[in-house]
C-alpha cells in the first residue's frame, strides 16, 4: 500500500464531509496548499475563510462561528495552533466548551527541514492539559478521515492531529474509529508496545523484530490521547511491561497520559519512547526518526529491556 499523509486525509475528509454537513465552516492561516483545506475551498468557496497569518483571530473568529451554530475547522500548522494561539484555544474555545475543531498539520519532528522552530513537539501535552478538550492523533490516512467525521459530529473542541510525512496504512476501510477507544493490532504476552501517531507502523514493525528473537509483544494503537482508553491500557498492563512510543517530547505525552493511568491503577515498569525533552533539528525525516531513537530497532532495544525490569521484579 502506498504511504499517505495524514494531512491528505484531512482535505479529502473536509471536501467529503462539507456536502453531507452544511453548517461546517473551514478557517486557515493562509496556508490552505499546505494544511489541504484548498480541497474543501475550492468547492465550497462560500464557507472557506482565508485569515491571513494571523492565528490569534483565527481562533477566536472560530469561537465567535460555533456561538452562531456552525462547525468552525481552524487549520494551521500545530507549532501555531497549540502554541500561538494558545490564549485563545483556552479561553475563547475551551473555556465556554465551544463547538470548535482545530486542525492542527505538519505536526512533529517529521516536518523535517523546516527545523526546530516548525517542529511542535510540545502541541499533546499543551492541548491535553485544558480542560474538556479531547485530543486526537491519528495513524494513518483512513484512521485520520474517520476521525475528522467523528470530530465533527462530537459535541465540543477537538484538536486533531496531522502529519506533513506521508505514513504507512494500518487500516481498511473496515476499520472503525470510535473517539476515546484504543485498538490492540496484535495480541501478545511478553509485553505491550502502545503508540500513536507515525509511531504506530514503527510499533508493528518492532514486534516483528522482537517475534524474530522468540519475544511475543502485544501493539496497541491509541490515537485518542484524550479522553485516553483507561481499559486498553489495563489490558495492556497484563504482559507486565510496557513501552509507549510517540513523535513527541516525551513530557506530556502518550507516555505520561499511559504513566498516569498505571501509577494509579495498576503499577507496571514502563519504557517511553520519544523526543528526549530537546529541540528537533533541521533534516530528512526519516533520517530524523534515527537520531532522535524513533525508529522500530529502538522500540524494540528499549522491550528487551524492560522485559529484563519485569523479569527482577
Amino acid at each position: 500500500m502506498p504511504k499517505v499523509a495524514t494531512r491528505e486525509a484531512y482535505g479529502q475528509a473536509l471536501a467529503e464531509l462539507g456536502e453531507e454537513i452544511k453548517d461546517i465552516v473551514v478557517l486557515d492561516a493562509d496556508l490552505s496548499k499546505s494544511t489541504k483545506t484548498s480541497v474543501f475551498a475550492k468547492k465550497f468557496p462560500e464557507r472557506f475563510f482565508n485569515m491571513g497569518i494571523a492565528e490569534q483571530n483565527l481562533m477566536g473568529t472560530a469561537a465567535g462561528l460555533a456561538t452562531c451554530g456552525k462547525i468552525p475547522f481552524a487549520s494551521t500548522f500545530a507549532i501555531f495552533a497549540a502554541g500561538r494561539a494558545f490564549e485563545q484555544v483556552r479561553n475563547s474555545i475551551c473555556y465556554p466548551q465551544l463547538n470548535v475543531k482545530i486542525a492542527a498539520t505538519h505536526a512533529g519532528i517529521t516536518v523535517g527541514e523546516d527545523g526546530a522552530t516548525h517542529q511542535s513537539i510540545e502541541d499533546i501535552a499543551l492541548m491535553r492539559a485544558i480542560p474538556h478538550m479531547t485530543v486526537i492523533n491519528p495513524a494513518d490516512a483512513e484512521e485520520a478521515k474517520q476521525a475528522v467525521r467523528a470530530a465533527a459530529l462530537h459535541k465540543g473542541p477537538v484538536y486533531l492531529r496531522f502529519g506533513r510525512h506521508p505514513v504507512e496504512t494500518i487500516f481498511d476501510e473496515n476499520y472503525k474509529f470510535e473517539i476515546g477507544k484504543g485498538v490492540i493490532l496484535k495480541e501478545g504476552k511478553d509485553v505491550a508496545i502502545i503508540a500513536t501517531g507515525v509511531m504506530v507502523g514503527e510499533a508493528l514493525k518492532a514486534a516483528k523484530i522482537l517475534a524474530g528473537e522468540g519475544i511475543n509483544a502485544m501493539v496497541v494503537n491509541i490515537s485518542t490521547i484524550k479522553p485516553i482508553d483507561k481499559e486498553v491500557i489495563l489490558k495492556a498492563a497484563g504482559c507486565g511491561a510496557i513501552v509507549t512510543a510517540e513523535e513527541h517530547n516525551i513530557i506530556g505525552g502518550l507516555g505520561s497520559a499511559v504513566a498516569e493511568v498505571l501509577a494509579e491503577e495498576k503499577p507496571t515498569p514502563i519504557k517511553r519512547i520519544g523526543i528526549a525533552d530537546e529541540f528537533g533539528q533541521s533534516g530528512n525525516p526519516d533520517e530524523l526518526l534515527k537520531i532522535y531513537h524513533l525508529t522500530a530497532e529502538d522500540i524494540a532495544k528499549a522491550a528487551k529491556k524492560i522485559i529484563k525490569i519485569k523479569t527482577r521484579s
